[in-house]
């Protein structure tokens, strides 16, 4: 996970985004309550925009099991986030609420996230 995100790092969707500033794994179940803490708050106002999808799967053994036969069944999907990906993005709010939303979400995420803003181009 060493470097920066090779895409995905620019607001495309909304006005404000989640941008993760440490690389980590990020789990489905975490990507869920990430995703449900926003909506809550945002109550059919605003829209939401994610960035992430888990498709790598993560393998584990059985506990108490012998080396061999094989690789373990897949135990959980994970999402590998690099520096400077966009996570995800809200519209359709004011900049406090925004942040608010965004700030809810980066609580269930494993890694450190800053919340940055689309900036206009004249």
């Amino acid at each position: 996970m060493k470097g920066r995100s090779k895409g995905a790092t620019q607001i495309a969707f909304g006005e404000f985004g989640l941008q993760a500033v440490d690389p980590s794994w990020v789990t489905a179940q975490q990507i869920e309550a990430a995703r449900m803490a926003i909506s809550r708050h945002l109550k059919k106002e605003g829209r939401m925009f994610l960035r992430v999808f888990p498709d790598k799967p993560v393998t584990k053994k059985p506990a108490e099991t012998r080396m061999g036969k094989g690789k373990g069944a897949p135990e959980l999907w994970v999402s590998v986030v690099k520096r400077d990906r966009m996570l995800l993005e809200v519209s359709g709010l004011d900049a406090a609420d925004a942040r608010h939303a965004l700030k809810l979400a980066s609580y269930r995420l494993p890694m450190k996230t800053r919340i940055v803003q689309k900036v206009l181009n004249k």
